[in-house]
């Protein structure tokens, strides 16, 4: 039986990705700051589904802890999704550099930390995939986001770097593109209906990508065409708008 590796696993996505995953019989890691609250998951996803389920301690921040962390897990997961991320309001993030270094860190450098480990590994293993769930932010600075979305991007470029890099060792690599999703980091926002997906969609879209090795998956079809008309704007035009 397959086993995956959620990173991330308390938020509302990493819980829905678990539960896909496990529905399709795959024995499941789940890794967040506080594992204590998993224990119901955990117990809901083992009986439920007839699978193992095992609950571990990951700080994306903490990166010495990184590596002692992955190569404790028994069984090794044979796919990884890269869930955690953190924002906050952009104004804030920008006054504050805690809370700068942490929308830096939890964003990029937490993610590429355990990513790096964990593509030696399945590197050794000439097998293996990587879900990096990035975000549409990222594809061009806009006044609202552009520290957190500066983070994605980087991220984003770190994921196609890396899908270049192991195609050759049989390892895939897929970038998740959300768009706007309800999730407890987003309900502070007034997120238009039409343009948002629930944490299900994502994990569906997810699940799908891995099985037909897809490169990049924008949850909602819409974003992908959104975002170029967005790249297409002059730059004369955009840093006059209010986006």
């Amino acid at each position: 039986m397959p086993t995956l590796l959620v990173l991330g696993a308390t938020s509302d996505i990493g819980r829905a990705v678990a539960r896909q995953f496990a529905h399709k019989q795959f024995n499941i890691h789940l890794a967040a700051r506080d594992p204590s609250k998993l224990s119901a998951l955990q117990a809901d996803l083992t009986i439920r589904y007839n699978i193992q389920c095992l609950t571990h301690p990951f700080d994306a921040v903490d990166f010495t802890s990184h590596k002692l962390f992955y190569h404790t897990l028994d069984p090794r997961p044979d796919i990884a999704v890269c869930i955690f991320g953190y924002m906050n309001e952009n104004e804030l993030v920008i006054n504050n550099p805690d809370e700068t270094l942490r929308t830096i860190n939890t964003n990029y450098t937490g993610a590429v930390s355990i990513l790096n480990i964990i593509a030696e590994d399945y590197t050794l293993q000439k097998k293996g995939v990587i879900v990096g769930i990035s975000s549409v932010a990222g594809e061009r600075g806009r006044q609202s986001n552009y520290i957190y979305g500066s983070a994605k991007a980087g991220f984003t470029a770190y994921l196609s770097g890396l899908r270049n890099k192991l195609y050759s060792k049989g390892i895939h690599v897929v970038t998740v593109l959300p768009g706007f999703v309800y999730t407890k980091m987003t309900e502070h926002l007034n997120l238009p209906e039409r343009l948002t997906a629930q944490p299900e969609d994502v994990a569906r879209s997810i699940y799908t990508a891995v099985q037909k090795r897809k490169n990049t998956v924008y949850v909602k079809w819409f974003w992908r065409w959104i975002m170029c008309i967005i790249r297409l704007i002059p730059e004369p035009v955009f840093k006059r708008m209010k986006l």
